[in-house]
């Protein structure tokens, strides 16, 4: 077997990056437009969001789904049951990424109700100090991605 020559390698070397940069970016391309992409639910209005957020978790295997009254409901949109485990959600439809105070009124929900599991379900997606609080809080967070996958199922 002949050894491959200098120039060769680097040649293959150039090949090689662009094609790994060609996927990167076609991936990154392929995540900016369904990030972009506006949904019928982008619309609804809060107590709307949550019917509609009902209605989806009992499509997929979520029973007693009970939407909460409008006030007083301790930071939790809707209780909800599947496989035995209970949970307190916290449905945010907004224009702009979801912050902190979801967490906090997922948590403070999901002890309240005495539920298992505390989870905020949203339009959009996440800030990082959301994530990290729901990290140290151990809440779900459940983004757009998520909802979409929900309404395919």
């Amino acid at each position: 077997m002949e050894a491959v020559s200098q120039p060769l390698w680097g040649l293959l070397a150039v090949a090689g990056t662009a094609v790994l940069f060609c996927l990167a970016l076609g991936t990154w391309l392929r995540h900016r437009k369904r990030k972009n992409r506006v949904k019928a639910f982008d619309g609804l209005e809060g107590h709307e969001f949550e019917y509609y957020c009902a209605d989806l978790l009992q499509n997929n295997g979520f029973t007693e789904v009970e939407v909460t009254k409008g006030s007083g409901d301790y930071g939790v949109d809707i209780l909800a049951q599947k496989e035995g485990v209970t949970y307190a959600i916290q449905c945010k439809c907004y224009s702009s990424p979801i912050g902190v105070k979801a967490v906090q009124e997922a948590y403070a929900g999901r002890d309240y109700y005495d539920r298992m599991v505390g989870a905020v379900l949203t339009n959009q997606y996440f800030t990082a100090s959301a994530v990290e609080a729901a990290k140290k809080l151990k809440i779900l967070l459940w983004d757009r991605d998520y909802l979409e996958m929900m309404e395919g199922a």
